[in-house]
């Protein structure tokens, strides 16, 4: 956010204040100012899970700009006044001293090989990203592949995406299975042994941005809002973040991304955290 904000305060000369946090805390802070009738807040940005259960709190104002058209589809959806900002992709990631290119898998099912036992991480919290790619699999085959990759070669499960992938730079998990891009992008651009890998089906899940409907700033909000769809798309891309504007949008060649259905998380997260627990605790 740091130089997407200062390039808008010396475009337009309008101070920006932000408050950044976890998703899941600006969840909390967001519902409990609402409930308080404090209404400090102009725009939000964060994770789409969050951004739509603000949304069911009746929470945003549905705006609208010609901005939208240079989004990717998945961006806008009439009706919804939250507007996909980001994209956060899910990849494998391998230490590049470690494993072999010729060695890499080219499926999922590939890490049921034996020489993976010992090798393998995975994220313990990723159970919309599993919920996914059960989707594009079919959920009885991917709950079985991944029980059976348990079995045979066992997970390093760790508890956050950063760590993850500071593991795999260490060597302490020389193969992950679900880290974030633009993290190892950063990784990677500092010199650190590490390349992604994208396996299919390939997913990732948006990021979204809404402007208040109690916002003390309306007019600003949707300024600000415009910005971080247009020139704030430029901004992250040059930090490995992959915008939704299509203008600015630079995927790999072929890749078809599976995108989150957050809606849908929402109404059975808790059948996909016990599904997503079960499988990564079978021995």
């Amino acid at each position: 956010m740091t130089p997407l904000v200062r390039a808008f305060e010396e475009r337009y000369g309008i101070e920006v204040e932000v408050w950044r946090a976890a998703s899941s805390d600006i969840l909390q802070r967001s519902l409990t100012e609402a409930r308080a009738n404090h209404n400090a807040v102009d725009v939000i940005e964060t994770a789409t899970a969050e951004m739509e259960a603000l949304n069911r709190e009746g929470l945003f104002q549905e705006i609208s700009s010609p901005v939208f058209s240079e989004l990717m589809p998945q961006a806008v959806v009439p009706g919804r006044p939250w507007v996909g900002s980001r994209i956060i992709i899910y990849n494998a990631a391998y230490n590049t001293n470690l494993v072999r290119a010729a060695d890499l898998p080219h499926s999922y099912e590939d890490l049921l090989d034996p020489k993976w036992r010992g090798k393998l991480g995975i994220e313990a919290t990723d159970s919309n990203w599993f919920m996914t790619l059960s989707t594009a699999m079919g959920e009885e085959n991917t709950a079985a592949l991944f029980r059976n990759i348990v079995a045979t070669n066992g997970f390093s499960v760790r508890r956050g995406h950063t760590l993850l992938t500071n593991m795999v730079v260490s060597g302490e998990v020389p193969f992950a299975l679900n880290v974030y891009t633009h993290e190892v992008a950063e990784m990677k651009r500092r010199g650190a042994p590490i390349e992604a890998l994208f396996l299919s089906p390939s997913i990732a899940q948006l990021a979204g941005i809404a402007v208040m409907k109690a916002a003390p700033h309306p007019h600003a909000a949707v300024l600000f809002s415009d910005f971080v769809l247009t020139e704030g798309q430029r901004i992250w891309a040059e930090m490995s973040r992959t915008p939704t504007n299509l203008r600015y949008q630079d995927l790999p060649e072929g890749l078809e991304l599976h995108i989150v259905d957050e809606m849908r998380f929402i109404d059975e997260n808790q059948k996909w955290e016990e599904i997503y627990g079960n499988v990564l605790s079978a021995r």
